[in-house]
């Protein structure tokens, strides 16, 4: 860790000055009332704010006191920042602002757009290498679990209650985004509070069943999603970031958690059944 320290350190800078500014160009515009441009200033303040006090712990060597796994936290930390910010700086052009003479929002846009890149950077500092010791979250199946819950927070937020409520086929649904998420949110928080080690059964086995498991009730979803969301119901005329808009985003987003679990469960059976341990 040693040699990546001090590169970490001014990366980390970097992406407080970055989501800083991002914040404070957009503040200066005015407020508004739109919830996607409320998600966006969440996610830069987060991001900041976090990133912040992690800087301050780490300058006071207090995060070695800490009764969690630092090295887990602080890489699943940088993977959610990235995903967050990646969303805010595709939400926040394409939706609450349509002005490209506009030059504080597209100053926020590109100042967004560079503090991913730099949090993209962080995780690539910080994830595990092949034959390190290191923890579940910094490996790429542990990145994984940390992608596959945002997603299924995107397409929570996106769903139509009236809609799920008048189909079978969609609880179904919604059962297979929300159960493939407790078990993710699970993992990442047992990892986070170190208590992997009082399982009672083999890890790395349990992620395989799981993960083939997931892959089996996404494949599902992925085809009765569309069929029972879209059935009757052709896009209003006068639709304008209207529910309709969030039916295609979970059928999106649903096909993006179904390739992250396949990669999940074609990395983890790698591990388990082809890799010999060292």
């Amino acid at each position: 860790m040693a040699t990546v320290s001090v590169p970490l350190s001014v990366v980390r800078l970097l992406e407080v000055a970055l989501t800083c500014v991002s914040f404070s160009l957009v503040a200066s515009v005015g407020h508004s009332s739109s919830s996607y441009w409320a998600w966006c200033m969440f996610s830069w303040c987060f991001c900041c704010f976090l990133t912040l006090l992690i800087l301050v712990l780490e300058l006071a060597r207090l995060s070695g006191r800490l009764p969690i796994s630092w090295d887990d936290f602080t890489t699943a930390f940088a993977m959610l920042a990235a995903l967050m910010l990646l969303a805010a700086s595709i939400i926040y052009p394409s939706v609450v602002f349509s002005c490209p003479g506009c030059a504080r929002q597209v100053a926020a846009t590109v100042t967004s757009c560079l503090a991913f890149l730099a949090y993209c950077v962080e995780v690539g500092l910080t994830r595990a290498r092949p034959g390190e010791i290191s923890g579940f979250l910094t490996t790429v199946p542990g990145l994984l679990k940390v992608l596959e819950a945002f997603v299924a927070c995107i397409i929570f937020i996106s769903l139509e209650p009236a809609r799920v409520s008048a189909y079978p086929g969609l609880q179904w649904c919604v059962a297979v985004y929300a159960l493939a998420f407790i078990f993710s949110l699970l993992i990442i928080i047992l990892t986070v509070g170190r208590l992997l080690g009082a399982c009672p059964c083999p890890l790395d086995q349990v992620l395989v069943a799981f993960n083939v498991l997931a892959v089996l009730m996404y494949a599902t979803a992925v085809i009765v999603w569309p069929v029972y969301a879209f059935r009757n119901n052709p896009r209003p005329s006068n639709c304008h970031h209207c529910p309709w808009d969030g039916l295609v985003v979970v059928s999106f987003m649903t096909c993006v958690n179904l390739l992250a679990y396949i990669v999940d469960t074609v990395y983890s059976v790698r591990l388990v059944f082809f890799v010999t341990p060292s």
